[in-house]
């Protein structure tokens, strides 16, 4: 059976954490997001992370449904993503470890939506698993 529509894009996700100001101070400082607040409800303001042409709204897990909507089963640190940059994987690795953030694999070889990827992972303050990639055809050796 064909759907009526075709899914063109991804506007934004959101990612569940358990410190808002730590998690937006990481996205910023080691990914190079912009941080938005938004929501005009001054008891619950809303923390967005924006790049690109999307955005990541950093949910605290302290919200119950009522406050925020959202999955049936919120919990910090199980996402799993994949941001692409320009950058060399050498560049991603050396911006990491000039951050603190320890590498947990990479520069490897991955399969992208477009094709193949050189990946570098590290984990955000919760530890959700991020994935740093860019679309290029040489693979260094692996940096642990």
């Amino acid at each position: 059976m064909n759907s009526a529509f075709k899914v063109q894009g991804i506007d934004h996700i959101v990612v569940n954490v358990t410190d808002v100001e730590r998690s937006a101070a990481w996205y910023s400082r080691v990914l190079g997001m912009d941080r938005l607040e938004y929501d005009t409800d001054p008891e619950h303001p809303r923390t967005a992370m924006l790049f690109g042409t999307q955005r990541i709204n950093l949910r605290p897990v302290s919200l119950s449904k009522n406050e925020w909507f959202t999955a049936d089963h919120e919990a910090a640190g199980s996402d799993d993503l994949c941001f692409l940059t320009e950058a060399s994987p050498n560049d991603i690795v050396a911006n990491l470890k000039a951050c603190g953030v320890r590498v947990i694999i990479g520069p490897v070889a991955r399969d992208g939506a477009r094709g193949r990827l050189t990946s570098v992972y590290c984990r955000d303050p919760d530890g959700s698993l991020i994935e740093i990639s860019s679309y290029t055809k040489d693979v260094v050796g692996n940096v642990e």
